[in-house]
């Protein structure tokens, strides 16, 4: 048996570590949850997981703050879907394509959102068109407020995971 994997944050001082889960995920407590579990070998993904279990309802909403708000027009839109390229190429890539009027609709779906559950819409955009995040968007109106945090918490959980996967990556 070979030696352990050493991960890009077990490799890291306390305050590097810190500022790179921030940048995957901005709840506090999941940042210095994942922290106080080093080292985390092959098992980042495992432990942030584990950790995210954990979040109670301000840890969740905490974390959406750390995504740009897209709902205020639709030049924020096109900005929101540049911004965060550098995170993750993919991750928002598909939407480049957007009609005028996929993004108007998409803008006052998320006002709508936001006016009906207090919180962004969140969605791991990944590969998903637009039309499509605007298609999951309306389809998540009509839920209970618990069950559509659950949803966008999960849904958080995947953007963390995908960031976690390419800070690994970067090496």
């Amino acid at each position: 048996m070979g030696p352990a994997r050493v991960s890009r944050l077990d490799a890291m001082d306390a305050d590097a570590a810190r500022d790179a889960l921030a940048r995957c995920c901005g709840a506090r407590r999941w940042v210095e949850g994942v922290l106080a579990r080093r080292p985390l070998g092959d098992r980042v993904v495992e432990v942030a997981r584990e950790v995210w279990a954990t979040m109670e309802r301000d840890d969740v909403l905490e974390a959406f703050t750390h995504h740009p708000r897209i709902g205020a027009s639709v030049e924020t839109l096109r900005e929101k879907f540049g911004a965060t390229q550098d995170l993750s190429a993919s991750e928002q890539a598909a939407v480049a394509d957007a009609t005028e009027d996929v993004l108007l609709r998409l803008r006052d779906a998320n006002v709508a959102y936001e006016a009906r559950y207090g919180h962004i819409f969140i969605v791991c955009a990944s590969g998903k068109s637009a039309a499509e995040m605007l298609a999951l968007l309306e389809a998540r109106m009509n839920h209970d407020p618990d069950h559509e945090l659950a949803i966008a918490a999960a849904e958080q959980m995947k953007i963390t995971e995908l960031r976690l996967a390419k800070m690994e990556q970067d090496r």
